[in-house]
């Protein structure tokens, strides 16, 4: 099982990524592990989270999710 999530950083910014683990990869961002772009500017909390079952299709959803704009992200967060 994996997971596309969307992470809110300390800039408001948000961050767009898939794991097998949400708790783990929360706190790697937190630690500031997680990645260049969250070590920079900081993570916060998850704002959304869809299960996947297989790695290809959460990485299809993550890269489509990328995609949109602030916009749209915040709209699908809200739902």
């Amino acid at each position: 099982m994996y997971f596309v999530y969307v992470l809110e950083c300390g800039d408001k910014s948000l961050y767009t990524g898939i794991t097998t683990d949400i708790r783990r990869r929360l706190a790697e961002h937190k630690a500031g592990a997680g990645g260049h772009y969250t070590r920079a500017r900081g993570a916060r909390n998850i704002r959304y989270t869809e299960k996947h079952p297989d790695r290809s299709s959460a990485s299809k959803r993550e890269a489509a999710i990328k995609r949109l704009s602030r916009r749209q992200k915040l709209s699908l967060i809200s739902r």
